[in-house]
């Protein structure tokens, strides 16, 4: 089963401590409180000691704690937790460093030490410079803005002149990145409410909002944030049109940009955590088996690092993306049973890591599981984590709430259930794919086979087969039309059929095929699924 979510946030945060930071936060209390704020340390080792929170059983572990007073003393220790964390933090993170060092300015100028303000001001400015931080850099400007027109200083004229060319220079950059941030983000957003791109109409609409928001210098940018946001915009843009090699080539660009500039990997370990996995993605969509072993063994070395283990998201993601990474070269090469050894270590951690899991990465790994038990010939579990697709009703990814219905359907027809399938399966699984604008040749032949096939003689059904194979073929290479090839093998299963062979050789043996070429060649899309 897949874990609960857990709503209470003060409990999610406790939840999420180690025990260096929950020692940290408990000497951290004894010698800041008075004695009166050291109830929130019972508090503390209640919530740490329950399972789930229940807040009846809470109280009764709270023997001189009241219901009124309860609300009052969990926002208090919730307070308390982050102050201790971030006393703790500090020196792991540049962002803290200069916000601490601004703070310390700020007092200055405020005591009326502004020589001293000043100082440390320029100091926080050569590290946002080193770190590329061009908000800090603001900030920076702003005060020392503030400071030139309130106190007279020797250099007043050239440090004028000076901070309105830096004001300028830093705010152009900042509308660029805000412009290239967002356009990253509004494509990313589309492609987790719908997947691939449905039809012309998305295609035309897509291309119209790339253009006119992406900006007119973008091309000759040099900034690390521009660059960075400019190649996120790059792939989701060419993801969502199913444009495997641009998405490529900007995955590609987007692990460089750490590589011309290892400082930043610290700074911003999530992009690149992010980076090696989208170039893993980009790899497993053009079938590059070599690079695709060469991009995770570099992932998973750098899993093992210290860096990657220093903050919880960091840790988390990278085992997401490193696992999503396996399934998928079990996927693409043919080994699902191998692939299904994977599948009790990854049920274990995400019950276990619950707290961090948002529902789209839980989506994404129940469809990937079932397409291995069906690509096993599994097909009862199969259907069991599709269900847990289906019965969930989650408002995003209509693409793959779409295909699950679709597997759904195929692994009944495995199973011979075809009463299931002709009494209702059919019409609602195509009603929904309709609905939902995910309709495209291979689907309508798709449910035409089905319905063809209902009670025929086996000599029959193969012929159908035949038929269904050379309709999904002739429309291979057109995009739109094989959009459900990101989703499914459908070649490969029909092949299975046709050729009487177990779906994961069919699968497997082009593997082989590709090996002894040395070379790529797509001959079925792979689960193209982030």
């Amino acid at each position: 089963m897949m874990p609960n979510r857990i709503s209470d946030p003060l409990f999610q945060l406790i939840k999420s401590l180690q025990k260096s930071e929950k020692r940290n936060f408990k000497l951290y209390i004894k010698r800041s409180s008075a004695k009166e704020d050291l109830k929130i340390i019972q508090l503390f080792d209640a919530m740490d000691k329950l399972a789930e929170y229940d807040e009846k059983l809470l109280l009764k572990k709270l023997t001189n704690v009241g219901k009124p007073q309860l609300a009052n003393l969990k926002t208090h220790l919730y307070k308390q937790l982050l102050a201790s964390l971030r006393l703790l933090k500090s020196s792991e993170s540049i962002d803290m460093q200069l916000h601490e060092q601004l703070d310390h300015a700020r007092i200055l100028y405020n005591k009326g030490l502004y020589h001293q303000s000043l100082k440390i001001l320029d100091k926080v400015k050569g590290m946002a410079h080193t770190y590329n931080q061009e908000s800090f850099l603001i900030q920076v400007i702003s005060l020392e803005k503030k400071i030139e027109t309130l106190y007279i200083t020797r250099s007043m004229v050239e440090k004028t002149e000076e901070l309105i060319v830096q004001a300028n220079e830093v705010n152009e950059k900042r509308m660029v990145i805000t412009q290239l941030s967002n356009l990253a983000l509004q494509l990313y957003t589309w492609y987790i409410r719908n997947g691939h791109a449905r039809n012309e109409e998305d295609e035309k609409g897509i291309k119209q909002y790339f253009r006119e928001h992406l900006p007119a210098n973008a091309q000759s940018l040099t900034g690390f944030y521009e660059r960075l946001y400019l190649f996120q915009s790059y792939c989701w843009y060419a993801f969502v049109r199913q444009d495997f090699i641009m998405y490529y080539r900007y995955s590609q660009k987007w692990l460089d940009l750490f590589d011309e500039q290892p400082l930043m990997i610290p700074i911003e370990t999530g992009h690149y955590v992010k980076a090696l996995h989208n170039l893993l993605n980009a790899h497993f969509d053009l079938r590059n088996f070599e690079k695709f072993q060469v991009v995770l063994k570099r992932f998973e070395e750098f899993s093992a690092t210290p860096l990657a283990n220093q903050h919880d998201i960091f840790r988390v993601h990278s085992f997401i993306y490193i696992y999503s990474a396996k399934l998928n070269w079990h996927l693409m090469t043919g080994t699902f049973k191998e692939g299904l050894l994977l599948v009790p270590e990854l049920e274990a951690w995400l019950e276990k890591e619950a707290l961090y899991l948002d529902k789209h990465r839980i989506l994404v790994f129940n469809y990937k599981m079932a397409t291995l038990f069906f690509g096993s010939g599994d097909y009862e579990t199969s259907i069991d984590y599709l269900r847990r697709i289906i019965d969930d009703h989650v408002d995003m990814r209509s693409d793959l709430q779409c295909y699950a219905r679709l597997l759904h359907m195929m692994a009944h027809y495995e199973l011979g259930n075809l009463e299931l399938i002709e009494g209702s399966l059919i019409r609602s699984v195509y009603r929904y794919m309709a609905k939902m604008k995910n309709l495209t040749v291979i689907e309508e032949e798709m449910f035409k086979f089905l319905r063809h096939s209902f009670h025929r003689p086996a000599h029959q059904v193969k012929t159908e087969l035949k038929q269904f194979l050379h309709s999904i073929r002739q429309v291979e290479k057109s995009r739109f039309e094989t959009r459900s090839f990101a989703y499914l093998d459908m070649i490969s299963w029909v092949e299975s059929k046709v050729y009487e062979k177990p779906m994961s050789k069919v699968i497997h043996d082009k593997y082989l095929q590709h090996k002894r070429k040395g070379g790529v060649k797509r001959e079925q899309q792979p689960v193209a699924v982030l």
